[in-house]
């Protein structure tokens, strides 16, 4: 994905001869700046200079990487050692400013690993957050198109053929979306400050008192005797059409498995 995405920055920008814009964009998407001056941007070639994007930005992320797996592993360590009988899972909180997602990562993987899995399970659940949204957009742009297609008939044109067109054209501006918004969140984002985090398991308090199942962990900072932020015990997995274990009467995929 980051090679796609420096693929499709450098041959917009590069065909237009627009420097600046290709200097924003490798900011904005991903987040680094340009390895390359003016001349070289308009000299070489589009393959070499991917390439060169590529190397800049897969090197950075992998920097980045080793230091979430640092900063998350003393907390992981410290919970295993004495609780790993209570918790099976902790959700590290990932933000880009904007946007929070929890992660979910299996606390015994995490030790084994020294922290060393909690990027792919951040790639994980970045990944397919953010598949899921498309993937729900691209079938609302789909409804649009049907019904727009069906003034076609009055225009002595084949309906279903243009439908087929539109719709194959669509589902490749959905992965070019996917891939670049994928690699933008998981190059921008990073681990909360603390302050951030104990909101988090504010709210996590406030929701297992009411009968929700959350699991916290402070995967940002050393932990501290007197400020240390747990992940919540995860309870035996209740089936999707089971009642709520709240009590509701409803189903727990209506309740509180949404």
């Amino acid at each position: 994905m980051i090679y796609d995405t420096s693929e499709a920055i450098v041959n917009e920008h590069q065909t237009l001869q627009d420097f600046e814009g290709f200097k924003l964009e490798l900011i904005r998407f991903l987040s680094i700046d340009c390895p390359v001056d003016e001349a070289e941007f308009k000299s070489l070639k589009s393959e070499d200079l991917t390439n060169k994007v590529y190397q800049n930005a897969i090197t950075n992320y992998k920097i980045k990487s080793e230091v979430i797996s640092q900063k998350t592993y003393p907390v992981i360590k410290d919970v295993y050692e004495n609780q790993s009988a209570t918790y099976q899972n902790i959700v590290i909180p990932f933000t880009d400013g904007l946007k929070t997602l929890q992660v979910v990562t299996n606390l015994k993987e995490a030790f084994e690993s020294e922290g060393g899995n909690i990027p792919l399970s951040i790639e994980k659940g970045v990944s397919l957050a953010i598949i899921d949204e498309s993937w729900k957009e691209n079938l609302r742009e789909l409804d649009d198109l049907k019904q727009s297609v069906q003034n076609a008939t009055y225009e002595q044109k084949d309906p279903l053929l243009i439908y087929k067109f539109e719709s194959f054209n669509l589902f490749k501006q959905m992965i070019e979306r996917v891939n670049k918004d994928i690699v933008s969140f998981l190059m921008k984002a990073n681990l909360p400050e603390q302050t951030a985090i104990q909101q988090e398991q504010k709210i996590a308090r406030e929701k297992l008192q009411t009968g929700r199942q959350d699991i916290i962990g402070n995967a940002n900072n050393e932990p501290k005797k007197q400020a240390r932020i747990q992940p919540v015990r995860v309870e035996q997995k209740v089936g999707r059409n089971e009642p709520c274990p709240c009590g509701s009467g409803k189903k727990f995929k209506q309740c509180h498995g949404k």
